[in-house]
């Protein structure tokens, strides 16, 4: 089974890091990191990730849900937020953007695993791949 490709949109830097090395640790191929919303969308054209794993609160003028909304509109991928916040307001603009998963900081290799497949698998199946 060919190895997915990630791009991780995190602007702490040390935070990038580790969550950079789990994706590796389970496999998947880091297509790159981005530090804000238009950084992000920016490596999506130039590094085709199969999947955006995507903070919400970001540095600069564009915050993860924005660029989120922009990646699905002219990209078509999956984007799983990866988020220390879980308040109503933040979580309710999220989830108008359709994610593809939800996951809370800290989290486990197990629950970025896990919903990453899932995002994969039903990205996959409404493409007929």
């Amino acid at each position: 089974m060919k190895k997915s490709r990630i791009l991780v949109v995190e602007d702490e830097a040390i935070v990038a890091m580790v969550i950079k090395r789990r994706l590796q640790d389970l496999g998947y191929i880091v297509s790159g990191v981005a530090s804000t919303g238009k950084d992000a969308i920016t490596k999506v054209e130039g590094t085709f990730p199969d999947l955006v794993l995507m903070d919400i609160r970001l540095k600069g003028d564009m915050d993860g849900i924005e660029a989120t909304k922009t990646i699905k509109d002219r990209f078509s991928l999956p984007v799983v937020y990866l988020t220390a916040h879980s308040d109503d307001v933040t979580f309710k603009k999220a989830k108008e953007t359709d994610p593809d998963g939800y996951i809370l900081k800290p989290f486990t290799e197990k629950d970025l695993s896990t919903t990453i497949e899932i995002a994969l698998h039903k990205f996959r199946k409404e493409k007929g791949n």
